[in-house]
């Protein structure tokens, strides 16, 4: 079984085409001692309605599945543009519903996000503005793709993420558990951020996570497009006034290789 490593800002996954891979298969090739070790799957398959190239589904290194992320969908993204298709625009299915991206260099895309909303039924007890409080913290809920949980704090650099982070994700709140992201501002166009995503734990970026910061921002009265400075680089996220956002950024492939026979017989065998 063959597959591609990519990364985007540090965040990496593994991408799969055409197969079925249960949860603890993920699990283990997600594991850098048991696997080839990922902050994520990515699994391409053929679309089953006219108008796309292919599907994607995404799935967390617990095994759970995940509707939407940023980085992972412009690692598919290049991916397919390398080995599916010659098109310079065109649609994946996602279980957020349609993406359309942009190719704009051989390791560049612009992804349109769809438009962000406020309020969604992963936080049932928020009003119309999505605003909330969690932990102590103050915090913007916004709905894009996945559930995003935006704090804006005085330095995210000075908070213990790992500490922090798991109580608001599994937030009575959040019936879906959460992705969190700890955000301030550095300038009207750009913010600084860390984020804590559901079912990973603290990664050095994450495309909705970005999203959903920039949003809160803009919310706030803040500029767009804004650059998202992350550990692990710079996203641009456009916003516009009906909060349709627009993503753009880079990401490589690492490796290709193929999974052992002695590997596929141990997962087989569970």
């Amino acid at each position: 079984m063959r597959f591609e490593k990519w990364q985007a800002l540090g965040n990496d996954y593994l991408i799969f085409e055409e197969v079925e891979l249960s949860a603890r298969t993920i699990k283990t090739l997600c594991d850098p001692h048991f696997g080839p070790g990922a902050d994520g799957v990515l699994v391409l398959t053929k679309p089953d309605e006219p108008g796309y190239v292919a599907r994607l589904r995404i799935y967390n290194p617990d095994g759970s599945e995940a509707e939407l992320s940023g980085n992972g969908a412009r690692e598919a993204i290049l991916y397919l543009r390398r080995h599916w298709t010659d098109a310079d625009t065109f649609s994946i299915q996602t279980l957020a519903g349609e993406i359309r991206p942009t190719i704009t260099s051989p390791t560049t895309c612009s992804v349109d996000m769809g438009r962000a909303s406020l309020s969604s039924p992963n936080f049932p007890s928020g009003g119309p503005d999505g605003t909330g409080e969690v932990a102590g913290f103050r915090f913007q809920h916004v709905a894009i793709g996945n559930p995003q949980c935006a704090i804006r704090v005085e330095d995210p650099d000075a908070l213990d993420l790992a500490k922090i982070g798991p109580g608001i994700e599994h937030s009575e709140l959040f019936p879906n558990r959460t992705n969190v992201s700890f955000w301030t501002e550095i300038a009207p166009d750009a913010i600084r951020a860390r984020i804590f995503e559901r079912g990973v734990g603290e990664t050095l970026s994450s495309g909705t996570g970005a999203s959903g910061a920039a949003v809160a921002h803009v919310v706030r009265g803040g500029d767009s497009p804004v650059t998202v400075h992350l550990d692990g680089g710079e996203l641009v996220v456009d916003v516009d006034e009906s909060l349709h956002v627009d993503l753009t950024g880079w990401a490589k492939p690492i490796y290709r290789a193929e999974l052992s026979e002695e590997f596929l017989k141990d997962m087989e065998a569970e």
